[in-house]
């Protein structure tokens, strides 16, 4: 097994966001085209995944072609795929309804893109597992991850009041079961922190799909979270606190300074506590948030990159090019990842980062904290 993490011990760089980019997506329908991906994952992975990332590039380059496709042609492609396999699909289930479900993602897209009332309706049906007792309430496999999914949809039909009432009522019952749920939220019997499966995903997720009502609920917990970070600047996986270890989106310092980064306006009177944190949380990460596994977004270097400020951004991006990847796997550096296609997982979350860095967006997690 490669270390951990690598010295960040070189002078600052910076490579050509826009071509880097286009060689990302190339890669992506050339090595994994929608035949080659193994059906399921939701948002987090497999066709779903990629899908939804073509989708969103798409609006921001309509003209830009891959491979003689435009990127909804290639969104279509992997949609369409992922769409043969349907009747494999479980669906959602009590303990299984955050983004990593295919049949919510699909109906969130399918909802969001042709603005069809009766997807959203059958989306918001599904409330009826989120809601059920046995389901928890993190992101990826819960409460949180289906909030992120309504907000997807609601965008969509602002001009239709009785859907959007519908989704809004369902946005509170799910965020009212959550606020209910005893202290500190778990899943799996364990206490987490972070982003995925933690605290400060959920209250994330909370806030983003309703500041004005929810921050002040959410203000004290928030500002007990901010207690537990370690004097290295890292945040623990869980509580109470074990080994000072994962420098992360999914466990660590990255996915707290990525969530704060999105909902610390909503906190005024914690401005200088979130400050303070991100302050400490980016020096964690510029120490040890070159990490061996292949370059992501949940586990790697991609995802690290989102946390820190412009020129640091650009320099660990120079680490997530397909020549810094080969190279890394030619030393025996790189820890492969087991979905080396999808958005949290591989090359679809690479392309998501250099299209931030391309047009200078804010720097947010495709599917996370990006609505």
């Amino acid at each position: 097994m490669p270390p951990r993490y690598f010295k960040n011990d070189a002078p600052a760089a910076r490579r050509d966001p826009r071509r880097q980019l286009e060689a990302s997506l190339t890669r992506l329908v050339k090595e994994y085209p929608p035949s080659k991906l193994r059906p399921g994952g939701g948002l987090f992975h497999g066709p779903v995944s990629v899908a939804y990332t073509f989708l969103v590039l798409q609006q921001l380059y309509p003209d830009l072609e891959i491979e003689q496709r435009h990127l909804g042609t290639w969104s279509a492609a992997y949609l369409e795929h992922a769409q043969k396999n349907f009747q494999t699909y479980p669906g959602p289930q009590p303990g299984k309804c955050g983004v990593m479900d295919d049949v919510l993602c699909l109906l969130a897209i399918g909802a969001a893109s042709s603005k069809e009332a009766e997807m959203a309706q059958d989306l918001c049906d599904y409330s009826a597992e989120v809601l059920d007792p046995d389901t928890e309430n993190e992101w990826l496999y819960g409460r949180a991850g289906y909030l992120y999914l309504l907000r997807l949809v609601k965008a969509s039909f602002i001009d239709k009041p009785e859907i959007l009432k519908l989704i809004t009522d369902t946005q509170d019952d799910v965020i009212d079961v959550i606020l209910e749920t005893p202290r500190p939220w778990k899943w799996h019997g364990k206490a987490y922190v972070g982003a995925v499966h933690g605290a400060f995903g959920i209250i994330t997720q909370i806030v983003l799909t309703n500041p004005t009502k929810y921050a002040p609920k959410l203000e004290m917990e928030l500002a007990v979270l901010l207690t537990y970070q370690y004097e290295s600047g890292n945040f623990p996986s869980s509580i109470p606190p074990e080994k000072d270890r994962l420098v992360q989106i999914c466990h660590g310092a990255p996915g707290v300074v990525i969530s704060l980064q999105s909902i610390r306006e909503y906190f005024p009177s914690l401005k200088d506590k979130i400050e303070k944190a991100i302050a400490k949380g980016r020096e964690c990460i510029l120490e040890r948030g070159l990490l061996t596994k292949e370059p992501c977004l949940c586990h790697g270097i991609s995802g690290n990159a989102l946390a820190l400020e412009d020129k640091d951004f650009e320099h660990f991006l120079t680490y997530t090019t397909g020549h810094e990847i080969k190279s890394m796997e030619k030393d025996g550096l790189l820890d492969p990842s087991s979905a080396p296609e999808s958005l949290f997982g591989g090359e679809a979350g690479r392309a998501w980062t250099w299209a931030v860095a391309d047009r200078g967006l804010t720097k947010r997690v495709l599917g996370y904290n990006d609505l």
